[in-house]
Formats: structure tokens, sequence, C-alpha cells
């Protein structure tokens, strides 16, 4: 029996194929059929469906400055502005854009990251799927990670201060049109470039700080002052 082995070049070309082949097969749930489906994920109407429609430009990643006690490493979550802060220190923050819980789902509280998952998968908590089974949606059991997926590409999950799963999260979405509004379960949803942005500052034990979304004690947690700067060329280079 012959035994085929292929040189280092070729079976890297071989495994480069074959990964990008089966990166281009995206399976999502349709809420339309209430079935699962498998799409193309380089065809432009499927790109469409998950990239487009960016939100308010006020809700782009942005430096600002911040008044607050917490240390560096905190992330601040005002859900009646829809915006994240991650503390830098120095008086310095990064400033996200988020979506929020929409009526009656709204919260608040001290929170920390238990755990995080890249590309998580998704199971739909008991209560959501009784809620959309009576409005005549069946929801998946489970839902597997990727550009389909609901959480997007990173998820931070909140545990409360006994330690225990709260059931929020902060992840991404696949809506990045939802960003700014109210229209979540009570989770803390970002565009995937700023959740993988976060996702890579932020380590498990992270405090978490949410505002809720009457804003009552905000003033209490931190004040913005104001977008950073940018330094003017002519300054930089005279002075003034």
């Amino acid at each position: 029996m012959k035994t085929l082995v292929l040189g280092a070049t070729a079976a890297g070309m071989v495994m480069a194929l074959a990964t990008e082949a089966s990166a281009e097969m995206v399976r999502r749930y349709n809420y339309a059929t209430f079935s699962w489906e498998t799409l193309d994920a380089s065809a432009p109407s499927v790109r469409r469906s998950v990239q487009t429609r960016r939100p308010a430009p006020q809700f782009m990643r942005r430096e600002v400055r911040i008044d607050t006690d917490e240390k560096a490493g905190t992330i601040i979550v005002d859900s009646s502005r829809r915006f994240l802060y991650y503390v830098e220190g120095n008086g310095m923050a990064t400033r996200y854009g988020v979506g929020v819980g929409r009526e009656g789902f709204g919260w608040s509280g001290t929170m920390k990251v238990g755990r995080k998952a890249e590309w998580p998968g998704w199971t739909p908590p008991a209560t959501m799927v009784a809620r959309e089974r009576a409005k005549g949606k069946e929801l998946p059991a489970y839902m597997e990670g990727g550009p389909g997926n609901p959480l997007g590409a990173r998820a931070m999950y909140l545990f409360n201060r006994g330690g225990h799963d709260s059931m929020f999260r902060i992840h991404g979405t696949n809506q990045p049109w939802t960003i700014g509004q109210m229209m979540s379960s009570g989770c803390i949803r970002m565009m995937n470039e700023d959740v993988e942005h976060l996702y890579s500052r932020v380590p498990v034990g992270s405090k978490v700080v949410v505002i809720g979304p009457d804003g009552r004690g905000a003033k209490n947690v931190y004040a913005e002052l104001g977008e950073a700067r940018s330094p003017n060329v002519l300054e930089a280079l005279f002075g003034g």
C-alpha cells in the first residue's frame, strides 16, 4: 500500500483551501420559517444582512475624558445614555456605543466578568423560549456560534456577587443598527469590532457597574467630561 505524503507547502495549501471553503458557509436560524438554514457567507445578500446599516455616529468608539473613582480596568455601562466605558485611568476612558434592554428589561447593579467566549454558542433562556412560543415563534434549543448567531463574535458573561451567572452578557451582535437602541432582553450589545476590542482588554474577574435606564445614581459613578481632543498638527510642531 502506498502512502501519499504531502510537503509542508502542499499540505498548508490544502488546509487553507479547506478552511476557506468551510468558512464560506454559515448556519443560522430563520425566524420567519422557524427552521435552520445553511447560507453562503460570501454571497452579497448574506454579507449585507449581517454587516449593513451602521449605528448613529455618536455611538462609534471614542476616547473621552472621565471623572470617576472606579479603578482602571472597570467597565461602566450607562443604560440611559447607551454607552459603555472602559476606564483607562488618568482621567481617560474608551467609550463604546451599546444596545440595552427594552422597556421592562432594564436593570442596574454591580457584576463581574465570570467567563469569556469567542464566537459563543447560544442557549435561549427558558423564560425567553416560553415568551416567544406564546407569540408563535419556536426558538432553537441551541445555536452554534458563528456570523448568524445573536451573540456575535465575543461574549463576556456577567456573574453576580454570589458568583452565580446572572444570565446577562456583554456580547456582539449581527444587527449593528440596534446599537444605541433599547431592543434586547437585558443583555448589553456591542458591534462585533467593538466587542472584540473590549474583549481583548478585559480579564475574567473585571468589575462591571451597570446604571439603569432611568440614569439614577449615574452622577455617583462617573461624569463624562467630553471627547479627548485630537492634537493639532501645528501645535505639536510649534507649541501652543
